[in-house]
């Protein structure tokens, strides 16, 4: 009997590192017999704890860096495997700008212990991602700079954390960095907890210092430790096991989803309670409030990047279920004899407001394949699917939809991704959402921290004063840097980050986070210089430009197709000019003394999609196609389009 039981423990502990034939072919050489599938099964659900943890933080604070570590030391990966860098990043546009965008699951092992891990975003527009990876998780780490401390992000991320009642583990990570000041930003930490009015309980957190890039985690900055084993040991130590009962009513909430060309829609989620076995006749309780019986056809678990296919998974593991059409993010599976759904999941509004369009210009068409209204809407009712923290509403044209998110990162993210799909899309100016409350109209307010040298104070708040924004705090920490806070209206985060690294010479950082509603600020400062403007069709050339590039800065160089209302270039003065940019030089005999004059062009500004929609004004579209992206008016002609006075003073009188 005791010979079975230790057999049983030891293969459980091998079945990770080796493959069963192996230990099946030892077994058989020891004259034992070797474990049936279903023995296997029962000791792996008497035996094995789970822990289920979240990785939270500040973006580039080294969350996915730090989760390559734990991967690489828990023995996931063969010897001979090639694993890229950032492996949990494995979207293409996430490899480009190196941020965490979409939250994912892995899992790992140590010492027989199952150990669940979601990858989270740390910018402040995808919070989205977090809210629902929150809803996973028994625990979380909080991934703090050594050097930067707590920014606008951890507060939020902890906040969420805190309010759901989960331990944190505090992880100081990057203090090899010269500047690092551990026992101080320790004691931001510290500060940060007691302002979320976090309880006794959760003040007695663990810490932990880590340097994710070399594989490193200590208790004590003076210890030996050489591996990651202090975090591990913490996580199973002080994180605790999933609760639930594994033979009581099935209760899953579906908090992602992914998609396979082989087995369709796959819905992610934590069992909560109960079991799911393959084959099982369940509901899907909607959230309308409908039952909708299903069978579960194939049932996945997690580990490492690898998702392994089971026979059934009990409550608190994490799942994977293919083949279940039409399921939604935050709808439940539960019992179908006894109903039992989770709670619906509680997002935060989204703040800010854009227009979609189809592409109209004389260029449409050209380049990408999908162009169609029907194809925009399809594209946009296929995100929220995936997307629950934006919403797609009609615009007062038929062709138009207006999506509402979280920020112009996540937008500009989701506009990048339909590009990049053959889609042709023109975008409008962000707004944002306004609403009434109590008979006030109310507006978002959002906290903005502004990292800059100490000689651009002066100009940073003077542009931050025009846009209504309040100092609230102020730390020189002696580095040569200052870090100020604001409180500032969300309009006026609108084409500021360009306008403050122009102004401080490309040193500023900025970070902002939602803080609540606040009463409508009135009118603010907006672009305050115009637009040069194509005023026919044609191909730009290096004549035209030169004699052109004195009156602002162009976004266009010589050889480019423009057309008739297409924006050329940003005017130095307030007004919008018409000009022409494709005028070539006339060919005469007659000698002249500039006949020979060397033509040398500046370098013409060239715009990503986020400095573009930063840009653009009221009157004005981006247009955005898989190989370029232009400005435009939204008034082609120019005889019938608005002055850029006019539509000031329109504006002015509106508001009045």
């Amino acid at each position: 009997m005791h010979k079975r039981r230790d057999k049983i423990l030891m293969r459980l502990l091998l079945v990770q590192s080796s493959s069963i034939k192996d230990f099946d072919r030892g077994a058989a050489k020891s004259h034992l017999q070797p474990l049936s599938f279903a023995e296997e099964r029962n000791a792996a659900r008497m035996t094995q704890p789970i822990r289920n943890v979240a990785i939270i933080a500040h973006v580039d604070h080294g969350k996915t860096t730090l989760v390559d570590a734990m991967l690489r030391q828990s023995g996931i990966f063969r010897e001979n495997q090639v694993v890229a860098e950032r492996v949990m990043d494995s979207n293409d546009l996430e490899r480009e700008r190196g941020i965490t965008i979409l939250s994912k699951n892995t899992a790992l092992f140590y010492r027989g212990t199952k150990i669940n891990i979601v990858d989270t975003p740390g910018h402040s527009d995808f919070g989205g991602e977090v809210e629902r990876a929150l809803r996973m998780v028994d625990g979380v780490l909080l991934l703090v700079d050594a050097s930067e401390g707590p920014l606008p992000q951890t507060r939020y991320v902890l906040q969420k954390a805190l309010q759901a009642k989960l331990p944190p583990i505090v992880v100081l990570n990057k203090i090899d960095r010269a500047d690092a000041r551990t026992a101080a930003v320790l004691d931001e930490i510290y500060d940060l907890f007691i302002d979320l009015d976090a309880t006794e309980d959760q003040l007695d957190f663990p810490v932990l210092y880590t340097n994710a890039r070399t594989g490193v985690a200590h208790r004590a900055l003076t210890d030996a430790a050489t591996n990651l084993q202090p975090l591990f040991e913490t996580i199973v130590a002080r994180i605790p096991a999933p609760s639930g009962d594994a033979a009581g009513v099935l209760q899953i909430q579906v908090t992602n989803l992914d998609y396979s060309d082989f087995l369709g829609r796959i819905a992610i989620g934590r069992v909560f309670n109960g079991t799911l076995q393959r084959g099982a006749q369940v509901g899907i309780a909607k959230l309308s409030g409908q039952l909708v019986p299903t069978v579960i056809t194939k049932l996945f678990t997690f580990r490492g990047l690898e998702r392994d296919e089971a026979e059934e998974v009990i409550c608190g593991d994490v799942v994977a279920i293919a083949g279940v059409e039409d399921i939604q993010i935050g709808e439940s599976i539960t019992s179908l004899e006894d109903p039992a759904p989770c709670a619906p999941l509680t997002i935060d509004e989204p703040t800010l407001a854009m227009i979609f369009t189809v592409n109209t210009s004389p260029l449409a068409g050209r380049e990408g394949n999908l162009v169609t209204s029907r194809d925009l809407r399809d594209r946009l009712q296929k995100e929220l699917l995936t997307n629950v923290s934006i919403r797609v509403e009609d615009a007062d044209a038929t062709d138009a939809f207006r999506l509402v998110g979280r920020g112009e990162l996540q937008l500009a993210i989701l506009i990048e991704t339909m590009r990049r799909e053959g889609y042709e899309v023109m975008v409008g100016k962000p707004e944002i959402v306004v609403r009434t409350e109590q008979g006030r109209r109310v507006e978002p307010l959002e906290l903005l921290v502004v990292d800059c040298p100490e000689s651009f104070i002066g100009i940073v708040m003077e542009t931050l004063g025009s846009r209504r924004g309040e100092l609230t705090k102020m730390v020189n920490h002696g580095s040569g840097r200052v870090r100020m806070e604001f409180r500032i209206p969300s309009r006026g985060l609108i084409g500021l980050r360009g306008q403050l690294l122009t102004d401080t010479r490309g040193t500023a950082l900025l970070h902002s986070l939602f803080d609540g509603w606040t009463d409508y600020a009135g009118e603010l400062a907006s672009r305050t210089t115009g637009a040069l403007v194509a005023d026919r069709a044609g191909e730009t050339t290096a004549f035209a430009l030169w004699n052109l590039q004195e009156r602002g800065e162009l976004f266009v160089g010589p050889g480019t197709e423009v057309y008739e209302g297409m924006i050329v270039g940003e005017n130095s003065r307030e007004a919008d000019i018409d000009i022409n940019v494709t005028k070539e030089k006339k060919q005469t005999n007659m000698r002249a003394s500039t006949a020979d004059e060397a033509i040398r062009l500046v370098p013409h500004r060239v715009l990503t999609l986020e400095t573009a929609i930063e840009f653009i004004a009221d009157d004005e579209y981006v247009e955005v196609t898989p190989k370029s992206i232009r400005l435009r008016k939204k008034v082609l002609d120019a005889k019938r389009r608005p002055r850029r006075w006019q539509q000031i003073r329109a504006s002015a009188d509106a508001t009045a």
